[in-house]
């Protein structure tokens, strides 16, 4: 068996002094993708932001590469890109500035590379407009062209395909299996029922771990 990227052992998550899940063990391996399932308010939210040591875990642990994730911050922005439920961009700034930003942070792009990301996420032409004038779909895909850039192998996204259109969905489908087909791996969540899917896909119904 291939050796996980990112574990989780025994893993449990208090939300709002309720027990949302507990002793949750998972598995994330090159060239996988795992979609996070369940009833609202299961904590599938939770788990990503647990997985993206953006929380701490009530009980249990999550590790990278075998060693605890609280210990690796680094490592950890290395390898990772989170895109959560909301955009995360700002309204203010233009596509272009707003990705050139959040790369800064991590891992920096040129200019010509942010452009070729923008279009090719069907944003050619609104490179240099204000975000709060494009729709809930565009502004979407502005936060999606991260995942065209130069970026980490394990992507964690909180409903990827809120608010795109037939066609985003298709192409989003299609970029996430080719990355894992290339070696990187996924997490997400999503009421979106996916058609395309990579060898390795696996799907946690969070529900099997309610308490």
């Amino acid at each position: 068996m291939t050796s996980p990227v990112l574990q989780t052992v025994a893993l449990a998550c208090e939300r709002d002094l309720r027990l949302l899940f507990e002793n949750l063990d998972l598995r994330l391996a090159s060239g996988e993708m795992v979609q996070i399932s369940g009833p609202n308010g299961s904590g599938k939210t939770s788990l990503l932001r647990l997985l993206s040591g953006l929380m701490q875990p009530t009980a249990g642990e999550v590790l990278l590469n075998g060693q605890p994730l609280n210990e690796q911050r680094t490592e950890l922005a290395r390898n990772l890109l989170w895109i959560g439920h909301a955009a995360g961009i700002k309204d203010l700034l233009t596509p272009e500035e707003n990705l050139s930003w959040l790369c800064a942070l991590h891992q920096p792009a040129s200019h010509e590379a942010i452009r070729d990301a923008l279009a090719a996420v069907g944003l050619r032409g609104f490179e240099d407009v204000p975000c709060h004038t494009l729709s809930a779909g565009q502004q979407r895909r502005v936060a999606l062209a991260r995942l065209y850039l130069e970026s980490p192998p394990l992507w964690i996204l909180d409903e990827p395909f809120t608010a795109l259109d037939k066609q985003g969905v298709a192409q989003l489908e299609e970029h996430l299996a080719v990355h894992c087909e290339r070696g990187g791996m996924v997490v997400l969540t999503t009421h979106h029922t996916l058609s395309r899917m990579p060898a390795g896909y696996r799907d946690i119904d969070l529900g099997k771990w309610a308490v």
